[in-house]
């Protein structure tokens, strides 16, 4: 097994347990413990765990972002919640805008029943997923590829995205605050996310649980920016009370 495929397996247990151990990765890839602490000191040098005594715990901070394989593992359940309600929105025809996030890869499974759908897109992962559909018109971005996201950003990608006008875009991101709306790690992934925004008629917000509360580097927008929430379980009242206030919509499983 090579150094990589550890340290991914390592980051997917991490996600899952939110805590290693040193001797108990030793012995379950079966490699030595000095082996082990290299890919601990490894993962925590690019800011994806903390050392800790004997082991090592997932770094919660916002502003970090896992590898895109291991962001789509992550509440694959609730994803494909999310899907399954974005999915009833869609109409045959409709022109589309999705970002790169692994829950929009989701919907991209969800809706490839619809027909005639024109999407514009900046992820890599979606444009693969839906190239054996044959009557879409499926629009890359281009731009540069952000090594290990399957995402194009830059100035290309912005200006790219800034000529297409679309009736819905669906955007995520790596938090969602009461005050701070939806942001996300960087620049590079929020300023797409905007552009596609700004370009749509209708602006939907796919964001799981695990997002509420949170608030990342970036800001993408703000509650009086978009129109639906879409979300896999039923928010606190609070949230609920600003949706209402802000003429938010928000629909979760049996909503």
């Amino acid at each position: 097994m090579l150094a990589l495929e550890r340290r991914n397996l390592i980051l997917e247990k991490l996600q899952e347990e939110k805590r290693v151990v040193v001797s108990e990765l030793s012995q379950l890839y079966g490699v030595s413990e000095e082996t082990i602490r290299r890919d601990l000191d490894k993962l925590d040098k690019d800011g994806l765990a903390v050392k800790s005594y004997g082991g090592a715990v997932i770094n919660e901070n916002t502003s970090i972002d896992m590898p895109f394989n291991i962001r789509k593992k992550k509440n694959v359940a609730g994803k494909q919640k999310i899907a399954e309600l974005i999915a009833e929105m869609i109409q045959d025809g409709d022109h589309i805008a999705m970002d790169a996030s692994t829950t929009s890869v989701f919907i991209a499974k969800a809706i490839k029943q619809k027909q005639r759908i024109t999407l514009v897109t900046n992820s890599i992962e979606i444009v693969i997923e839906l190239a054996d559909v044959s009557d879409w018109d499926i629009i890359s971005s281009g731009g540069r590829l952000k090594e290990g996201y399957l995402a194009l950003v830059g100035p290309k990608a912005i200006e790219a995205l800034d000529t297409y006008n679309v009736e819905i875009a669906i955007v995520s991101g790596k938090g969602f605050d009461l005050e701070r709306g939806l942001t996300d790690s960087n620049e590079e992934f929020a300023q797409p996310k905007r552009v596609m925004m700004k370009s749509a008629k209708h602006r939907i917000v796919a964001v799981d649980k695990t997002k509420f509360g949170k608030v990342a580097f970036a800001q993408i927008a703000g509650l009086s920016e978009m129109d639906i929430v879409v979300t896999d379980e039923k928010p606190a009242d609070e949230w609920l009370a600003r949706f209402k206030q802000m003429g938010v919509r928000c629909y979760y499983p049996g909503r």
